[in-house]
């Protein structure tokens, strides 16, 4: 049975957390300012993401929305609508009221 010292137990988690953290697609919004003010103060991109334990793609864009915009905030995604408009409630309101023995 091995026991592991404290230095070895520090050790397996930095590991861990590297791993879990080089999966990563995107970064917290400080982060994302962290990393824009490393690259305005001259920083190479690689270095950046080597320091962030993340690929270079997921500091290159939001550089590029910086550049073009000066905001770094995750846009909002272009998926299907979760809710329904007003003009949808009163539509299906309409035909639940028309015929209440269907179902939805």
């Amino acid at each position: 049975m091995h026991h592991f010292t404290s230095s070895d137990s520090s050790a397996e988690s930095e590991i861990a957390k590297a791993k879990s953290m080089s999966g990563r697609k995107h970064l917290r919004d400080e982060m994302r300012w962290g990393a824009v003010g490393m690259l305005q103060a001259d920083a190479r991109q690689y270095g950046v993401a080597r320091e962030l334990n993340v690929h270079r793609s997921v500091i290159h864009i939001p550089w590029n929305h910086y550049q073009r915009d000066k905001n770094v905030s995750r846009r909002r995604g272009s998926g299907r609508r979760r809710i329904t408009t007003t003009t949808d409630d009163r539509y299906l309101l309409q035909c639940a009221r028309r015929r209440r023995t269907l179902t939805a």
